[in-house]
């Protein structure tokens, strides 16, 4: 599972960064890289950083469920 959650983290830090030159500099990496927003691998990417971003909310209540005990 470590591997997995650090995938995870990984990408959704990519995404936060992608997010935040979206949001500064009104560039986005990911399109720029993969042929646009709308071509296939862009979306393809798009969709892991939101799946990831999903798994990452376990990761918040697994850390909590540990401190706890």
């Amino acid at each position: 599972m470590k591997i997995l959650d650090r995938i995870a983290l990984f990408l959704l830090i990519v995404g936060g960064v992608n997010w935040g030159l979206v949001g500064i500099f009104k560039f986005d990496l990911v399109a720029y890289l993969f042929g646009g927003s709308a071509g296939l691998i862009s979306r393809v990417i798009y969709t892991l950083v939101s799946l990831c971003a999903i798994w990452c909310v376990s990761l918040y209540f697994r850390n909590s469920q540990l401190t706890e005990e």
